[in-house]
């Protein structure tokens, strides 16, 4: 760098403004950087609005994963990912589970968690009760702050008064429950938690720190199940192949966090497709692939009496459909209407497909040609232009790449001095 990066008055900055600061204090020639400026039309302004200190947007692969047939009906399900072989596999999982009436979906109502911590209270088991004895005058305080939400047939629900202990601490935990309807709801729950907090302290007679919501929302899940036919799969030990990994993956953390990655493979694409908290959905998803003690598997695998694969997968999910960047991108908003989703329940049901889907299809993978060939096989264009081959000699380059059996940079780069010698 050429200069300290402490630039004030930064943020005051429009984003073609930013950028050309950012290549003065860089020192590297503004050619270099100016892929950081490549935004699709108009939204230059929507990614201002959206996050501080905006240049630019980046952009991601957008697929659409098809033959998705979920509680009777037929859904096109668009997924954002970087990763090959993620939307063919989840596509081709859905076609399998088609064969047998397709995915079939239910869940608890949208009920967020928002947590409000007192510290230094002289008699915890006391204050707890205390708390749970003032339970309607906290909820129709909760209630207060959101008229809307309540009239929506939402708002706080219930609390739930825990002592959070260990060596050297201890506090009183209040939680407020609250059906958020068709939003994710952290907005609204963290406004309650913060009216809240005066008067719980009072009560509890200590003194209030935290308060905001919990990604743990196990109050929020999502349940789904799907019946793979055998001769679909590839006969009798495929699916003795696949049960065989999943039994894997529920024994041991190691495999168990491999075994959910490609859960959230499909996951995460539906969820960043549809303009919502990636990293929410995944923290609660894997703390509640330990809720038990340990690490285990999401999804669980059997066979069913007539032979057939039987997979099934319950986490949380806290999806929304109104707020943040679902309402504000018009590649979320366009998503949602791809998906024809009428709930925030109902998206989170077909999300929950899609990572039943995937995970099923890596697993078969993995259990018979293993994972490297059909990954490697899509692998192998990016690595072919990644070595700098022209947009007509990416096809044949990774053919021989995949053929060749050593899907390196290194390799491409010497394959296509040999095509392009050859020509």
């Amino acid at each position: 760098m050429n200069a300290s990066s402490r630039i004030p008055g930064f943020y005051k900055l429009d984003p073609d403004s930013r950028f050309r600061k950012i290549v003065e204090v860089s020192g590297l020639p503004a050619e270099h950087l100016h892929a950081l400026r490549h935004t699709a039309a108009g939204m230059a302004s929507i990614a201002d609005r959206m996050i501080e200190n905006a240049i630019g947007t980046i952009a991601i692969p957008l697929g659409v994963a098809a033959n998705f047939l979920i509680d009777g009906r037929d859904h096109l399900v668009p997924m954002a990912t970087e990763e090959p072989s993620v939307v063919a596999a989840a596509s081709n999982a859905a076609l399998v589970a088609r064969e047998r009436g397709g995915f079939h979906t239910s869940s608890m109502a949208p009920v967020m968690i928002a947590q409000v911590q007192v510290l230094d209270v002289a008699d915890p088991q006391a204050a707890r009760l205390r708390l749970l004895e003032a339970r309607d005058e906290l909820l129709a305080l909760a209630n207060a702050q959101d008229p809307l939400l309540v009239e929506l047939g939402g708002g706080a629900r219930d609390i739930d008064v825990r002592l959070v202990e260990s060596t050297d601490f201890r506090a009183v935990v209040l939680h407020l429950q609250v059906d958020v309807r068709d939003a994710m709801g952290a907005n609204a729950v963290n406004t309650m938690a913060e009216a809240l907090a005066p008067r719980i302290a009072a009560i509890a007679r200590g003194r209030s720190l935290l308060r905001i919501l919990s990604n743990k929302a196990d109050l929020r899940l999502v349940r789904v199940r799907a019946v793979f036919d055998a001769d679909k799969l590839g006969g009798e030990a495929v699916v003795d192949g696949i049960v065989d990994a999943y039994r894997f993956a529920a024994a041991d953390p190691y495999r168990a966090a491999t075994h959910n990655k490609g859960i959230m493979n499909g996951i995460s694409a539906v969820v960043l497709a549809t303009g919502n908290d990636t990293r929410a959905i995944e923290a609660g998803a894997h703390c509640h692939a330990c809720r038990d003690g340990r690490y285990t598997s999401l999804s669980h695998f059997e066979k069913d009496a007539d032979g057939h694969l039987v997979g099934s997968l319950e986490l949380p999910l806290a999806l929304g459909l109104v707020g943040g960047a679902t309402r504000t991108h018009p590649t979320a908003q366009a998503a949602v209407k791809l998906l024809g989703v009428r709930s925030a329940n109902q998206l989170a049901e077909i999300t929950a497909a899609v990572g039943l889907a995937q995970n099923t299809a890596a697993l078969r993978a993995l259990a018979t040609e293993g994972i490297q060939r059909g990954h490697m096989s899509l692998h192998a264009r990016n690595v072919a232009v990644a070595a700098g081959a022209a947009e007509h000699e990416v096809e044949a380059l990774a053919a021989r790449l995949v053929a060749d059996g050593h899907v390196r940079q290194d390799r491409a780069q010497q394959l296509l001095a040999e095509l392009r010698a050859g020509a």
